[in-house]
């Protein structure tokens, strides 16, 4: 492979804020960017497209930075963001837990021999085989989210020990970039309600279960969250309602888990404050609220998925046609909704550049659009591309690392893209490309 020098040049993109490239892209010769030593048009050229390309070194600088942002918490890795096998060892040797929300997820974990004491399980709608999962392999946490849910997975806890678990409770707080990824609001499907006293109810019921051990509240309020202080009002309303089962019951939880949701730069100039800032408030305010209740600090937990992984990831297409219409310019290429189906769900933008070759033609409005026969399948809408960009020209789109292959599908079989990850000059594929014999094998109807 080659390998490519640190070059003092850094990416235009990066001056404007925070970076939307992975720290160590730098420009390299012909207009091409270099990402974890490799250039990214000699990854296209090499694997394909579409193509993510995930720079190992930033997924672990980010791991790090939030262990030391807060170093008495318990930082545990939000899996659906992306996972694979190497994921998963990056963040047992990074010190980090994992969050997870399905059987598969548990036991794609398990196969690596991650410790199941530093797993938490969610999400509001656990299936048998979830919680069967869960308890077979001793997961840490098993986080509640519903009444129903209490009895169902005391049923199935054999002992001797019981299942540690927590309550995830609705604090009322409207915070998120888009409404359909704000979860911490009253009125959704997630957790149960502090306002109306269901989350002290579900409690009384935990610990009415002799196989349940209730060791803290949870909560989650929603993703790119672009300030600290959603999370401190969250610390407030949930350290007072610690302090109140205190007095109920007479019991002092010891955890309380803050969920994810932590910004990060799509587009130049996007607010995203580092891991230390979120941290500071977050420690503050648990010292100053406890102090006011004169209860003991919880040990914390936070779970950014989303931080760690997305700006380590850029994603690498193939520009097929460019289409004048209506005055505008259409450029499609050869992924779309099927790898990244977030611009489609909520509107998410993102930057896009041309990599591989020079040209002084002038930019123009460009909007990527996808190749799937939907109208809504656009990419990226009016981002500055050149006015020269012809078919065969690859568009690299940073910020790519999370929720697209973890969210991908199988639409018009076109199969999901590969991920290679990139370190030190070399690349090596985590996930390969899925192929037609893919969707064939599981054709088995006659």
């Amino acid at each position: 492979m080659t390998v490519v020098p640190t070059l003092p040049t850094s990416l235009p993109e990066q001056l404007a804020g925070p970076s939307v490239w992975p720290a160590g892209a730098v420009l390299a010769p012909g207009g091409d960017v270099a990402v974890g030593g490799v250039p990214l048009l000699e990854l296209a050229e090499r694997y394909g497209t579409p193509v993510y390309v995930l720079d190992e070194a930033e997924v672990r600088a980010r791991a790090r930075a939030w262990r030391r942002a807060l170093p008495d918490a318990d930082v545990v890795y939000a899996a659906k963001a992306f996972l694979s096998r190497a994921v998963v060892d990056w963040m047992e040797q990074e010190g980090l837990g994992l969050d997870v929300c399905s059987a598969g997820e548990l036991e794609l974990a398990a196969s690596r021999g991650f410790p199941a004491e530093r797993i938490v399980l969610h999400g509001n709608a656990k299936s048998p085989q979830d919680l069967r999962t869960a308890l077979r392999l001793g997961v840490g946490r098993i986080v509640i989210d519903s009444e129903g849910e209490i009895a169902r997975l005391a049923a199935q806890v054999q002992g001797p020990e019981p299942q540690q678990v927590m309550v995830r409770v609705l604090p009322g707080i409207e915070a998120g970039g888009h409404r359909k990824i704000r979860t911490g609001g009253e009125g959704q499907k997630f957790g149960l309600s502090l306002a109306n006293g269901d989350a002290e109810e579900a409690v009384a019921r935990v610990l009415g279960q002799p196989g349940l051990e209730l060791v803290g509240l949870h909560c989650h309020l929603g993703s790119q969250i672009a300030s600290p202080e959603p999370y401190a009002r969250a610390v407030r309303r949930l350290v007072a309602l610690l302090a109140r089962l205190r007095d109920r019951h007479g019991i002092t939880l010891p955890e309380l888990d803050l969920g994810g949701g932590f910004a990060v730069a799509y587009l130049p100039g996007d607010p995203a404050p580092a891991p230390a800032a979120y941290g500071r408030r977050i420690q503050d305010e648990l010292i100053r609220s406890c102090a006011e209740s004169d209860y003991p600090a919880p040990r914390l937990t936070v779970e950014p998925g989303r931080s760690i992984m997305a700006p380590a990831g850029v994603a690498l297409y193939r520009v097929l046609a460019v289409k004048r219409s209506g005055g505008r310019v259409f450029a499609a290429v050869d992924g779309g909704m099927s790898d990244n189906p977030r611009p489609a769900l909520y509107g998410a933008r993102y930057t896009v550049r041309r990599v591989g070759r020079v040209s002084a033609a002038p930019m123009r409005a460009t909007t990527v659009v996808g190749r799937h026969c939907e109208a809504g399948d656009v990419l990226a809408e009016s981002v500055e591309l050149p006015e020269d960009l012809r078919p065969g020209d690859v568009l690299a789109v940073p910020g790519a690392g999370a929720y697209h292959v973890s969210m991908a599908s199988g639409y018009n079989m076109t199969g999901r893209p590969p991920v290679v990850a990139v370190a030190e000059g070399r690349s090596r594929v985590l996930l390969r490309r899925e192929t037609f014999e893919d969707h064939r094998s599981r054709d088995i109807g006659l």
